[in-house]
């Protein structure tokens, strides 16, 4: 029922004021009290899964967006960044809500899915599961081409409102965070609630093996070999690799271009609630 209700509800356009976007392998977790984001928000998720893992009591609210990669550590590493910022907190439960995927050819999606539920029903704490809008539940038929219904979603941390969402912003340091995933990153927090500041970095990779390659290649061979689901991609997939692998052309040592200092790179929102980058030595 609740799958049904969010899948019927068209998405809304997230403007920048006040959100912090995620993406792949990201996460950020904050509460009711923070005085720069009320809006946490991904999207792009075909095979990925978005989870919002929020504790009643102290509305303590954490998204991410998982791929696959490593679920069960993904997990206990989003349970115990919510539980630090609710244990002195005496009532109140964890909910968890699982958004995204289809019932893509390869089953990537219902891999996911049963990792994920598996992850969470391994944790020593009670989890009450109260969204489950995954897979098949996210699916619709298009001659028969399979899609998902939701691509993103956004909470609002201060009510807990959950809704579909797209998001015309998706910065900052948007092909940098791109390029930390694609390079294998682990999930990774980007935001220090208590200070209200996103910390992106220091990221380190080596340089990206055939770029030039890939960079020469059409537009079909590019969502053949680098998407999990080449025929379910948003329109912009294909423009979003190239800038990624253009931007790692650009960085093969980014030690040496992006983090000379090794600090990382950290933003704040200022008066209109947009980012604004910190310089490092006024921290």
């Amino acid at each position: 029922e609740k799958a049904k209700l969010l899948r019927s509800q068209p998405a809304q356009i997230v403007e920048p004021k006040g959100l912090l976007y995620v993406q792949q392998r990201e996460f950020a977790v904050t509460t009711p009290k923070d005085g720069s984001v009320s809006i946490l928000g991904s999207d792009d998720a075909t095979t990925c899964h978005i989870v919002v893992l929020r504790h009643t009591g102290s509305g303590a609210t954490c998204l991410t967006h998982c791929d696959g990669s490593d679920t069960e550590a993904e997990v206990s590493l989003i349970m115990s960044a919510v539980k630090s910022f609710s244990n002195n907190t005496g009532c109140g439960r964890l909910e968890v809500h699982l958004v995204g995927g289809f019932n893509d050819d390869r089953q990537f999606s219902q891999k996911l899915t049963n990792q994920l539920l598996r992850a969470f029903d391994l944790q020593p704490d009670g989890v009450h599961l109260v969204t489950f809008c995954v897979t098949e539940l996210n699916d619709r038929e298009e001659k028969d081409i399979h899609f998902p219904v939701i691509y993103g979603i956004a909470v609002n941390v201060k009510t807990a409102e959950i809704f579909p969402a797209t998001f015309p912003e998706k910065g900052p340091d948007k092909d940098l965070r791109s390029a930390h995933v694609l390079t294998g990153a682990r999930l990774t927090n980007i935001y220090d609630a208590k200070m209200e500041q996103l910390q992106i970095g220091p990221y380190f990779w080596r340089p990206f093996p055939h770029v030039d390659f890939w960079l020469e290649q059409d537009d079909e061979q590019i969502l053949q070999n680098l998407s999990t689901s080449p025929l379910a991609e948003p329109p912009h997939f294909v423009s979003h690799i190239r800038a990624t692998l253009t931007f790692l052309k650009e960085h093969p040592f980014p030690s040496r271009s992006l983090f000379p200092d090794r600090k990382p790179r950290i933003y704040k929102k200022n008066e209109e609630g947009l980012w604004e980058r910190v310089c490092s030595d006024k921290i």
